[in-house]
């Protein structure tokens, strides 16, 4: 554990084992997401380190950097034979830095807490996972492969994961997403579409020409507000409820004297097990083409855009049954089961087939303007790991 001080320096020493000085150094360097800002620093440099810091401990480093400029790494410390692999993933790259209250790169203890950008969302899980495998192997192979997935770009698009998952699996996966020592076994997804409400351009002084595209567009705004009603009253996922709808953006028209000819409204759909962008789509569709039917000169067109499938593990997994085990003993009691209402990587490499979980630290502030970790949650964490690691793969 760190002692109390104000300021951590900037290069503790590189082979430093401990998960709260590796943290500091992580924390330290600049991972913005240039995706989300422009000019945006990228995962090159934390990448490197991380890197150098795991070759360093006898790991296999594989680097894929298929988009030039944002690289991913995958650390193998491989086994023995005949035993289970598992990968451990989290993502290097940050929000960015200019609404941080104080210096961003610059992490201070106070009260148990690590303030920095990235402390809590997600650096904290990165060096947990590390300094973990490093243990686990430090007196010799496991008999089952270890697999960190250190990824990039997972704040936008997870463009890291994707490329992993198209080289690497593994028997099961833990992603060390904050979750406050609590295992998660269920997130939303979320599907974006465009909804373009066409009208006729006219002069504002010949209303008989014109069709107002921003008014037909209010009857399509009351019927999602309508559907998220419905949504609410409809049937629940037991840990994540509902889904939900709402209208993000929207834009329309030119000029205050002429009918707007188009406008788009974009919307966000966030979808429970069970439900998916084919499915909203359908949604969306049937509430559009009764407005074609019920008024006059209503016409559009629907655009689907990102979307992200929900994720439910399964609780008897093995996976999960384990690390609940050393969860159980590290806590003193049973670790409470959550679902997120956000999305995470769980749901690619549930995709893919690999069967996991998210577990990672307590703290606050992701992608706000304060950020800490607790940690003594991140030595739990670290522990916890420790012992899942080894008892999975051996």
């Amino acid at each position: 554990m760190l002692p109390e001080n104000p300021s951590i320096p900037a290069t503790p020493e590189p082979l430093d084992p401990d998960p709260s000085r590796l943290l500091a150094r992580l924390v330290s360097i600049d991972s913005v997401n240039p995706d989300l800002v422009r000019g945006g620093a990228g995962e090159t440099t934390i990448a490197d380190f991380c890197g150098e810091w795991l070759a360093a401990r006898g790991f296999e480093v594989h680097r894929l950097e298929g988009r030039p400029g944002r690289p991913s790494l995958v650390a193998t410390a491989r086994g023995t034979g005949g035993g289970r692999s598992l990968m451990l993933g989290g993502h290097l790259d940050t929000v960015g830095l200019a609404d941080y209250d104080g210096d961003p790169l610059d992490p201070r203890v106070r009260d148990g807490r690590m303030y920095g950008r990235g402390t809590f969302d997600m650096k904290g899980g990165i060096a947990a996972m590390m300094v973990a495998a490093a243990r686990a192997t430090a007196h010799g192979p496991l008999r089952g492969d270890v697999i960190l997935a250190c990824v990039a770009d997972e704040e936008h698009g997870s463009s890291g994961t994707e490329e992993v998952l198209e080289s690497f699996t593994a028997d099961a996966a833990i992603v060390t997403e904050p979750s406050h020592l609590e295992v998660t076994l269920a997130h939303k997804g979320f599907a974006w579409f465009d909804v373009e409400i066409e009208g006729r351009a006219a002069h504002g002084s010949r209303p008989e020409l014109g069709v107002d595209a921003i008014a037909k567009a209010g009857y399509f705004l009351v019927a999602l507000e309508e559907l998220g009603q419905r949504l609410a009253r409809g049937p629940a996922h037991p840990l994540l409820g509902t889904g939900t709808v709402h209208a993000s953006v929207i834009h329309g028209g030119e000029e205050p004297s002429t009918y707007p000819a188009h406008c788009r409204i974009t919307l966000e759909r966030r979808t429970v097990p069970g439900e998916s962008a084919d499915s909203v789509e359908r949604e969306l569709t049937a509430v559009l083409d009764h407005f074609t039917t019920a008024v006059p000169d209503f016409r559009y067109r629907l655009t689907r855009g990102l979307h992200r499938e929900p994720f439910q593990a399964d609780p008897d997994a093995l996976i999960v049954r384990t690390l609940t085990h050393h969860a159980e003993r590290a806590l003193g009691r049973p670790p409470a089961v959550r679902a997120e209402p956000y999305w995470t990587d769980c749901a690619l490499l549930d995709r893919a087939g690999i069967p996991c979980l998210l577990f990672g630290v307590d703290g606050a502030g992701a992608h706000a303007a304060t950020e800490y970790v607790d940690l003594d949650s991140l030595n739990r964490l670290t522990d916890i790991l420790t012992g899942t690691i080894a008892d999975f793969c051996s």
